[in-house]
């Protein structure tokens, strides 16, 4: 017993010298999570579809993916090692683990909003300006912060030029539901239903900024560099996923009904959602977005924005105090302190067919 001891000690000391780190981190159970949203409703219907556990099963591996109820809560629990990855927007992945101190990367960027999230005013004939002076009910500091603030700008005016209410996406819809909140900032599905209501105006989308709003599934860079075997696992079942929607056939119409009762609507309203959301449905469209240098200059301006709602900590002396990486060799902000990785290389490997 001695010696089967010692050859395995041997084999594992060997493994962390080689070139393989699955191998040195050893691991072999993972857990990621997400929450609902029309982007992210693949993740669950893959699971359901045992895509998940195919492609885990390909790589030696298992990974659970787990649904959670509140978006915060999901990145709140990534952040502190509960998850190895998590969906969430690029901004909300800047501001809780990168600020955080968690080393994180952009595994997936999987789409954009392009009219999935909304400014929504109640009464007809609403616009922007018609904000000034009021209350508006959102989760604050998060992307439809963000999207008010982009709102604003088009009608000359700022945030204090109105009141913020923080409100949870959990919440959202009772609270518009109520007399007494009477604008509020919201995504799909919330928002199809929201404004769906009588007398409902949407005065700003997320379509008159495209790229700017990005969904991801992002892992913790340390487990993604030790077990490169999680990366080609979520890459390879998402792909599958995505592709499964598109083929136009019975499979595909009964996981896109399956994907619609699980988001709490019908199948016309999920393509309704999925039509505001520029899904990216192939790995070479996904590499593209990637590494289009419209990228960085986006990041630019999320961590301005988050600086100035001091959403990068308080140490933070400018905008560049957390670094960001992309896969193109650009790095924004602090050298010394890259946080948030956008690095496309497990996307390089599907769209060339090496998973």
């Amino acid at each position: 017993m001695r010696k089967l001891r010692f050859f395995a000690s041997v084999v594992a000391a060997f493994a962390v010298l080689s070139s393989s780190p699955s191998f040195a981190a050893g691991r072999t159970d993972f857990k990621v999570c997400w929450t609902i949203y029309a982007g992210w409703m693949p993740w669950g219907e893959a699971k359901t579809q045992g895509i998940v556990s195919k492609w885990a099963r390909k790589y030696g591996i298992h990974v659970d993916v787990v649904q959670l109820n509140d978006y915060v809560e999901s990145i709140n629990q990534y952040t502190a090692g509960k998850f190895d990855g998590c969906t969430m927007t690029n901004m909300d992945a800047l501001t809780i683990p990168a600020t955080g101190g968690v080393d994180s990367t952009a595994l997936l960027v999987t789409d954009f909003s392009n009219g999935n999230d909304g400014v929504l005013i109640k009464g007809s004939g609403k616009k922007v300006a018609d904000l000034k002076g009021q209350s508006i009910n959102l989760v604050e500091f998060s992307v439809s912060h963000y999207l008010l603030a982009r709102a604003l700008e088009t009608a000359g005016l700022s945030e204090r030029d109105l009141k913020v209410v923080n409100t949870s996406d959990a919440d959202i819809s009772a609270a518009f539901a109520t007399p007494a909140v009477k604008q509020a900032v919201t995504w799909n599905p919330m928002l199809a239903d929201l404004k769906a209501k009588p007398n409902v105006t949407e005065v700003f989308d997320s379509s008159k900024i495209p790229g700017e709003i990005m969904d991801m599934m992002v892992v913790n860079t340390k487990t993604l560099h030790d077990n490169p075997a999680l990366g080609k696992a979520l890459t390879g079942a998402w792909f599958e996923m995505l592709a499964l929607m598109q083929a136009n056939s019975t499979a595909s119409a009964e996981a896109l009904n399956s994907m619609a009762k699980a988001s709490g609507t019908d199948l016309a309203g999920f393509k309704s959602q999925l039509s505001t959301t520029e899904l990216f449905y192939t790995p070479k469209a996904a590499l593209a977005f990637a590494t289009s240098a419209n990228l960085p200059t986006t990041m630019t301006r999320v961590a301005k924005f988050s600086f100035d709602h001091g959403l990068l900590g308080q140490g933070a002396a400018d905008a560049n105090a957390v670094g960001m990486e992309f896969g193109n060799g650009v790095v924004v902000g602090n050298r010394n302190n890259i946080k948030l990785r956008f690095d496309p290389a497990y996307v390089r490997m599907a769209a060339d067919g090496k998973l």
